[in-house]
């Protein structure tokens, strides 16, 4: 994965200071460097019977489309309150001054799919814990997590119990 942790760029000071913002947009724009992501996220997912990937906003996205595609799997997304027009459940959870919410098509996923989350970046977790919650009142299966890039430091994947976590590059 040593080809996509030299595309990822540092930005110091964005969005606030003192974060280093781990910028994806480098992998994105290099044709073979994206190839070689989206190939390694689905490497991973091969032969699991996966029927939904899950795309958390918004760069999980760009992500998720050419995994489900590869899997030959569904797409489903999960967004901020008011984005999608559809009947949908909510899910709230904790940021570090507040609370946010995500929200979730009730007919996007059902009992028993086989899902995999995926996002480009886990940092502490809160996001994609609150997408494993959503999958799971909707009686889904969740097989796990894939993420581009993880700030271990920061220790996310501990919120994410016991559920399988995939990350290609970590910092």
């Amino acid at each position: 994965m040593d080809a996509i942790r030299a595309r990822i760029r540092d930005v110091p000071d964005f969005p606030k200071k003192g974060i280093v913002f781990k910028d994806i947009t480098p992998v994105l724009q290099d044709a073979a460097t994206f190839k070689l992501t989206v190939d390694a996220l689905a490497d991973r997912w091969r032969g699991e019977r996966i029927a939904k990937v899950v795309g958390i906003e918004s760069r999980g996205f760009i992500f998720a489309a050419p995994l489900a595609y590869a899997l030959g799997a569904g797409l489903t997304i999960v967004r901020k309150p008011g984005k999608l027009p559809w009947e949908r459940i909510s899910e709230a959870y904790a940021l570090e001054y507040g609370q946010d919410a995500l929200e979730l098509h009730i007919d996007a996923i059902g009992p028993g799919d086989r899902v995999v989350v995926v996002d480009d970046l886990l940092a502490t977790g809160g996001t994609a814990e609150a997408v494993g919650r959503l999958v799971a009142r909707q009686g889904a299966q969740l097989c796990g997590y894939s993420f581009v890039v993880e700030l271990a430091f920061l220790n996310g994947r501990r919120r994410l119990g016991s559920e399988q976590v995939s990350s290609l590059v970590t910092f």
